[in-house]
């Protein structure tokens, strides 16, 4: 039977992502439009975004942070452009942006010492091969994957090689073992709901050391360049953005940050995502047609929480029939307005894709579960009719 309590919020998109609870146009009220990012007000909004980042996550003392250009993957870039070229490198790869970073190494870098571990979807690479003399580059959350690392005990605590986190979906949502980590990436439009286009960067003081101590062989972009005359450029990490950042965006970020704050920090942030996995796990287990994508319970993302169909006698179909299972039951559920966005990645496995990060209500992913049942019922059946 079709449901009649929707979710009030059908934004289940994994990037952008949901806006805070309660969110309106109001919050920007106090942006600092038509006014210099350099000036001494335009600072100080973005020292607070900085200052709030750093106290929500918990950055230890010496770890700088930044805002940068170009959402996370500016970020990444700009690790990867600047760091990389001392050290043999291995990237791990289990979704299609780890994939990305690799090609990035591997064929617009060129570098010959690059070494690539990779694992399919669903699965995560044997971390125990990793070397951590080489400089390892790793999503700890695949976002297309739904597929993250348990821990960081696979992490050397004496690693002379620098540990490159890209935390786009992670951030926030889970607890990053600061001291394991020598470079973070994320961006404002994850899991705060913030606007797009902005990336955050955090150096460890190994980072920095790097920085200073490697001139990298090719040309850097402007937007690349962290240091001058050799030392590191301060002022990226004190509100001097490399370009001119969006003002209305700082706002907004400033907005979810304080949201972020008033929820409980960062235990707070973690337990309403991890309460939306639980919420699905529990459903996916009595469904009975719907399989978690990450085969290892302990590798289940609480974010971008990635679903395939396991039903039986949609299983038997010819793959091209079961990605038009998949299609049809996201579509279906758009037009009914109760979930929006949720097909799978386009070069992930077919499926769903149910952002379970911290803005979303635990309340509306228990208002959705039925809906995805009346979905899927609705679509086998048209599915599995004899051809006329």
């Amino acid at each position: 039977m079709k449901p009649s309590i929707r979710p009030d919020c059908p934004n289940f998109s994994s990037g952008p992502c949901a806006k805070r609870p309660g969110w309106t146009p109001a919050a920007l009220d106090g942006a600092l439009l038509g006014r210099s990012h350099r000036s001494k007000p335009g600072k100080a909004k973005l020292q607070e975004v900085l200052d709030l980042s750093r106290a929500i996550l918990g950055l230890p003392d010496g770890y700088r942070i930044g805002i940068v250009p170009a959402s996370d993957t500016g970020a990444v870039e700009m690790a990867l452009w600047s760091l990389l070229g001392p050290r043999p490198v291995d990237m791990l790869v289990w979704e299609s942006f780890g994939k990305d970073w690799a090609t990035d190494v591997t064929k617009q870098l060129k570098l010959t010492d690059a070494r690539v571990l990779q694992a399919g979807y669903g699965s995560l690479p044997d971390l125990t091969q990793v070397d951590w003399t080489h400089d390892v580059v790793f999503t700890w959350n695949g976002t297309t994957s739904g597929v993250r690392v348990p821990n960081g005990d696979w992490i050397a605590d004496d690693r002379q090689g620098l540990a490159i986190c890209d935390a786009t979906s992670a951030a926030f949502a889970m607890d990053l073992p600061w001291h394991k980590l020598d470079v973070v990436t994320w961006s404002w439009q994850k899991v705060l709901g913030g606007e797009a286009a902005h990336g955050m960067l955090v150096l460890s003081p190994r980072a920095v050391e790097r920085l200073e101590s490697h001139k990298p062989s090719w040309p850097m972009p402007k937007i690349f360049r962290m240091t001058k005359d050799g030392k590191l450029n301060e002022g990226i990490f004190k509100a001097e953005t490399i370009n001119t950042p969006s003002m209305l965006a700082v706002e907004d970020a400033i907005d979810g940050l304080k949201w972020a704050k008033s929820v409980g920090g960062l235990s707070g942030l973690i337990a309403r995502s991890e309460g939306n996995l639980e919420r699905i796990a529990r459903w996916q287990e009595a469904a009975g047609w719907a399989g978690f994508l990450a085969k290892d319970p302990a590798t289940r993302s609480c974010t971008s929480i990635c679903l395939t169909i396991i039903d039986p006698a949609i299983t038997a179909l010819e793959p091209a029939a079961q990605a038009d299972v998949a299609k049809k039951l996201a579509a279906l559920l758009e037009k009914e307005g109760v979930a929006l966005d949720i097909a799978s990645y386009r070069d992930a496995p077919a499926g769903l894709r149910i952002w379970g990060g911290a803005t979303v209500e635990g309340s509306d992913i228990d208002a959705l579960l039925p809906w995805l049942d009346w979905a899927f019922a609705t679509v086998k059946a048209d599915a599995l009719k004899p051809a006329a």
